[in-house]
């Protein structure tokens, strides 16, 4: 557990408390440390959150499957990130999405009496702990507002114009694989694929494996604008 507590000291949420503090909170019965394995489960979409999670080693992402078997990544959290405190108080705490281990992962499950003690004990996890809230209501909705009512197209450019800021050049390098980037989108693979290739038809991208070319940046900006 020493090993963890430096992890958890660095996070925003824990950073008000010294080591010492933490040593003393953390006790066995306010937690418990599970390993998940890459591609298991962690949530099931509708159980219960009965627990902050810290991710301690590894990485899990967050998803929403249809009835047609669509699937729609929400969000990736990586190691040091935390989750649940969106979910832990509510009237309705069941997960909406069904969270996976993308990588092999450990979590601190950190018990509700311990994070409402925590709240009751000390106003600047209080702060730190509304405040994460609120960046997880921030993800949810920024992620609705750029899915409604666009094509894959719209979201491919929008994707892409990101990319180009970021990475500075319009060979934009992908760092995930093109089923994750239509998970990402919220399409089945082979309908990003179709559209992907039309794009190419149109003369607007060129692609390998490991990259996509915007072939005219400034009709990307505009077709974006349009939008």
């Amino acid at each position: 557990m020493e090993y963890f507590i430096k992890l958890i000291k660095n996070n925003d949420l824990f950073k008000c408390f010294s080591y010492d503090e933490l040593m003393e909170l953390f006790t066995s019965n306010y937690y418990k440390i599970k390993k998940y394995e890459k591609s298991s489960i962690i949530y099931l979409q509708n159980e219960k959150c009965e627990n902050l999670d810290f991710i301690l080693e590894g990485s899990v992402t967050i998803q929403k499957i249809d009835s047609e078997g669509n699937i729609l990544t929400i969000n990736d959290f990586m190691k040091g990130d935390v989750l649940g405190e969106n979910l832990l108080f509510s009237s309705n705490n069941n997960f909406p999405m069904t969270v996976t281990a993308k990588s092999n992962t450990t979590i601190l499950h950190i018990k509700k009496e311990l994070v409402l003690k925590l709240c009751q004990n000390n106003e600047r996890f209080l702060i730190n702990f509304l405040q994460s809230l609120s960046n997880k209501t921030l993800i949810l909705s920024n992620k609705i507002k750029s899915l409604t009512f666009k094509t894959i197209r719209q979201c491919i450019i929008e994707f892409l114009l990101y990319e180009y800021y970021s990475q500075g050049t319009t060979e934009i390098k992908l760092n995930m694989s093109k089923k994750d980037l239509a998970e990402k989108i919220g399409v089945q693979r082979s309908s990003f694929s179709r559209e992907l290739n039309k794009m190419r038809k149109d003369g607007l991208i060129d692609f390998n494996n490991k990259y996509i070319f915007i072939k005219d940046i400034e009709k990307f900006k505009i077709l974006n604008i349009d939008m």
